[in-house]
């Protein structure tokens, strides 16, 4: 069968088709912008009157249910191994830091030191998420870490 269809189409012409000028030329017009919509975020307000505890069970949230999963593992497990451990000044300090930037794409890139930080986010939290992102002990990271 295969043979006939090649003996079919080959006893015919080779016609060739007249090249588009609209066509892929290799280059492409510069982008204007225009098609971007950015929504912009509230800012970041202090919450003074939240129990310690109903904040640590937020940032925890907040830190697995990011934009980008690489920020989900991150922040997720630094959520996990820190909140704890810090005070509550601590913990507005994470607070702003993952609630004020708008591009998840800056606190990753921050954390991993492939940008500098901002000064606004140069503190002791910012360092201990960067010490954590350095992963010393080889952890592996791949999924979310329980919820205990």
């Amino acid at each position: 069968m295969a043979a006939l269809i090649v003996r079919r189409f080959s006893s015919r012409p080779l016609r060739l088709l007249p090249v588009s000028r609209r066509g892929y030329r290799g280059d492409s017009p510069s982008d204007s912008g225009r098609d971007l919509l950015e929504i912009p975020l509230p800012p970041w307000h202090r919450r003074p009157q939240e129990p310690l505890a109903t904040k640590r069970a937020r940032l925890l949230y907040e830190s697995r249910k990011r934009g980008m999963l690489e920020n989900c593992l991150l922040l997720g497990f630094f959520a996990k191994e820190n909140l704890n451990r810090m005070n509550e000044q601590q913990l507005d300090l994470y607070d702003r830091l993952i609630n004020e930037p708008s591009n998840d794409w800056d606190i990753y890139y921050w954390a991993t030191e492939a940008k500098p930080v901002p000064e606004v986010f140069q503190n002791e939290v910012m360092e201990m998420l960067r010490e954590f992102t350095r992963n010393k002990n080889r952890e592996q990271r791949l999924q979310q870490p329980d919820l205990e």
